[in-house]
């Protein structure tokens, strides 16, 4: 009776250890992976936000060859630079902060005078399907086109859908306040803190 009493542990107890292990070894397997897509993702997400950089007809080998090439660090070590006949004309800031479900990471076009807003791509997010999410969707994204930094407490403001824009603000996603809030914060905590050390670096 004792060693009946036993074995439904015993039994569960290898079930338990035989899944863990087959879950690790995946988990291993695809680490590289996993961590090269999310590389990947990140310089197509720099590519795009700068001007004639991303070409949807170059296959993942030549724009990854694209963004080794021509794609340098900034001074300040924070954001990425293009030059043009050795002029710099561009910066791509990337941004990540905690959004409403998961982390939100993205990169921010920034014209070389630091002021002008190219474009935006966020590359990784896991808010609600259909209302956070849309921070994806084109018409979101291309309200960021030539949107201008403020030197005020906030360098971009979101601001309900039928309120007047300023140079400086955007509409935020309806029904997604949280997420909105998230990413104000995330894209204007990278802005300031990229600023403060470009003056820095500068003087």
């Amino acid at each position: 009776m004792q060693k009946k009493r036993w074995f439904p542990v015993i039994y569960m107890f290898v079930i338990t250890a035989v899944f863990s292990s087959v879950i690790i070894a995946f988990s291993q397997f695809t680490k590289d992976r996993v961590l090269a897509n999310q590389q990947r993702g990140f310089e197509l997400a720099v590519l795009a936000v700068l001007p004639g950089m991303y070409d949807p007809e170059l296959s993942s080998l030549e724009l990854h060859r694209r963004f080794i090439e021509d794609i340098d660090k900034d001074s300040s070590g924070q954001a990425y630079i293009l030059k043009k006949n050795g002029r710099l004309t561009a910066y791509a800031l990337p941004i990540a902060g905690q959004g409403f479900w998961a982390p939100i990471k993205g990169v921010i076009g920034i014209a070389a005078d630091k002021k002008t807003i190219l474009g935006a791509v966020f590359y990784e997010q896991k808010e609600t399907p259909g209302l956070g999410a849309q921070i994806t969707t084109n018409q979101f994204r291309n309200q960021f086109n030539g949107r201008v930094i403020s030197m005020g407490d906030k360098a971009l403001t979101f601001k309900r859908q039928g309120e007047v824009l300023g140079k400086s603000d955007l509409y935020a996603v309806t029904g997604a306040t949280q997420t909105t809030v998230r990413l104000e914060k995330i894209i204007n905590d990278a802005i300031g803190d990229w600023l403060a050390k470009s003056s820095e670096e500068e003087n």
